[in-house]
């Protein structure tokens, strides 16, 4: 019975594992995301990998020449064999997917000025001025506090826009 389990491919060789691993017998998945932008202003579709650097691989007796496939640095190990990704998860990411391509949800419609809520913590249902974005999925907002404007930082899921 084969088990998948994640290979971690070479940067930018990851056709050549991909291609070298289907030769050797070994069924993959390597997922996609759908990413639509302008760029020049023209609009252009990306299909960058959902993890980067990753693939998937169903390994039944032998995974040792998949591990030593081209374009393969190593499989992800759970003590002296690969690590079982279940199937439920393998099943998950494939039915996100649309004509081959995982697409996600839309971003929040966040721009400068917009208004927005605060949904948790010490100014839970306070009204604020969304100021910038800032790294790891964090927010800057304006919140008019003891007479003037100050700069407070959230999480992003902790606002949402009020229209």
């Amino acid at each position: 019975m084969p088990y998948w389990c994640a290979a971690r491919l070479e940067p930018h060789r990851e056709g050549l594992a991909l291609h070298c691993l289907a030769l050797a017998g070994y069924q993959t998945y390597y997922p996609r995301l759908r990413d639509r932008r302008i760029r020049h202003g023209r609009r252009v579709e990306l299909r960058p990998a959902l993890f980067p650097g990753y693939a998937f691989i169903a390994v039944e007796l032998q995974w040792h020449a998949a591990r030593w496939t081209a374009g393969v640095i190593n499989l992800i190990m759970d003590g002296v064999g690969p690590a079982r990704v279940p199937d439920a998860v393998i099943a998950e990411i494939r039915s996100r997917e649309v004509g081959g391509l995982i697409e996600l949800a839309p971003s929040l419609p966040l721009r400068r000025d917009a208004r927005v809520r605060i949904l948790r913590g010490p100014f839970t249902g306070h009204l604020a001025i969304f100021a910038d974005m800032r790294p790891r999925q964090r927010v800057e907002i304006l919140l008019q506090l003891l007479g003037g404007e100050q700069r407070v930082t959230l999480a992003t899921k902790d606002i949402e826009v009020v229209r």
